[in-house]
């Protein structure tokens, strides 16, 4: 049997210590560590790469201190528009919603897709009405409001800048929310899932890489399971999460050796900035990023989990 793992992110971007508050930063550390253990946890009890991602990515679109569910940012125009995808690794299946705002967690949403729908993406009021066919309670948006989120959303239009999810006192600029999954059970099957509020002021009706299979998720048990958080167009135009997948089959890179190439080489090439969390078929593990810092944990099964928040931490 395979030691099974899980690997979290929570977004990424210019998150240096002289930005956090030391209270701040326990809590991250405190919800990464949590929700890493919870993923041991139902992997260790036998539970599927699948339902581990699934449920990683549930507790932090619950958790406010990211860009994602509740605590998601705002559009333009003071809405909330959120997008999820999973993987299967196992069967190559996948399940995404784009552009929601009445689906309290979206990655539920896109388990569904996933399971019980013909397509792999459902966007806006259809994916809604798919999901509460699916037995998915609507709710209002309101659900998602946090203070925090609404003050960036006024900084930003006194600005006039699109900003990417951050946190104060972090630079708008280059911070970065989304979260995301990836994990590899006692089977051998890999799976990735990622969910985000998108970037704060954005246009009504962007859609990023998270949604998109093969920018923002992907998983192959052939190879890899890889979740992004960071300039989603330039994932998105780089196929990222895929290229990495195809680094490793067609060019026999390691896991490491293609995550270094796509996310130190390739995205810098085009502006791009965030990082990736991976896992390949043989359980190892890497969290690449080229920005200050990138929220992020990991624990094999039977091991304490392992997190970080700055780029100085050795994963």
């Amino acid at each position: 049997m395979t030691k099974a793992v899980i690997a979290i992110h929570g977004g990424a971007g210019a998150i240096t210590r002289a930005q956090l508050s030391p209270e701040k930063e326990l809590l991250y550390i405190k919800a990464l560590s949590d929700i890493v253990e919870a993923g041991q946890a139902l992997l260790a009890a036998g539970g599927t790469a699948l339902d581990a991602v699934t449920e990683a990515v549930r507790m932090l679109e619950e958790c406010p201190l990211f860009n994602a569910g509740i605590g998601a940012v705002f559009t333009h125009d003071g809405t909330h528009e959120l997008d999820a995808c999973i993987m299967d690794g196992n069967t190559l299946e996948a399940g995404a919603v784009a552009g929601v705002s009445h689906i309290r967690n979206p990655i539920l949403a896109a388990r569904q897709v996933l399971e019980h729908s013909p397509h792999v993406l459902l966007i806006g009021k259809g994916a809604e009405n798919f999901a509460e066919q699916q037995g998915l309670e609507p709710v209002s948006p309101d659900i998602f409001f946090t203070q925090q989120r609404w003050d960036q959303l006024q900084l930003a239009r006194a600005s006039q800048q699109t900003v990417l999810d951050h946190d104060e006192p972090i630079n708008p600029s280059t911070k970065f929310g989304t979260v995301g999954a990836v994990a590899l059970d006692q089977y051998g099957n890999l799976a990735a899932a990622t969910s985000t509020g998108g970037m704060t002021n954005k246009m009504p009706g962007r859609v990023g890489d998270s949604p998109i299979i093969g920018a923002g998720c992907y998983a192959n048990n052939a190879n890899v399971a890889v979740s992004c958080t960071g300039t989603g167009e330039v994932f998105m135009k780089t196929l990222a999460a895929y290229d990495i997948a195809a680094l490793m089959e067609y060019a026999g890179l390691s896991l490491h050796q293609a995550t270094e190439r796509v996310v130190m080489e390739k995205l810098p090439a085009l502006e791009g900035s965030g990082g990736v969390i991976a896992i390949d078929s043989e359980g190892n593990v890497a969290l690449p990023f080229n920005s200050e810092g990138m929220y992020r944990g990991y624990g094999y099964v039977g091991d304490a989990p392992s997190v970080g928040i700055y780029s100085s931490q050795e994963h």
